[in-house]
């Protein structure tokens, strides 16, 4: 059975060595800065999944990995957090 969690790419920084064979994987969800280092959008699509996992794989520094992707918590999920907020 696949695992079907959404995903984030994340990046050891202390490997990466900006080598951009990830943006060349993943256009979508990954571009490169001024010294051909990445940038991740995230979290990673479900079409995306095999073309990371293969970046991943590809990496020459191997500095990619995949992640579970990290839920963020919004003030909209605790509504007494929520009007905490509003109040004051």
């Amino acid at each position: 059975m696949r695992d079907h969690a959404p995903r984030d790419l994340a990046v050891d920084w202390a490997a990466c060595q900006g080598h951009g064979l990830c943006a060349e994987l993943l256009p979508d969800h990954v571009t490169l800065d001024d010294w051909g280092y990445p940038i991740v959008s995230g979290p990673l699509s479900a079409a995306a999944a095999k073309r990371a996992r293969r970046a991943v794989a590809d990496c020459p520094a191997l500095a990619l990995r995949l992640k579970a992707a990290e839920h963020q918590v919004t003030n909209r999920s605790n509504p007494a957090t929520a009007r905490s907020a509003h109040s004051g």
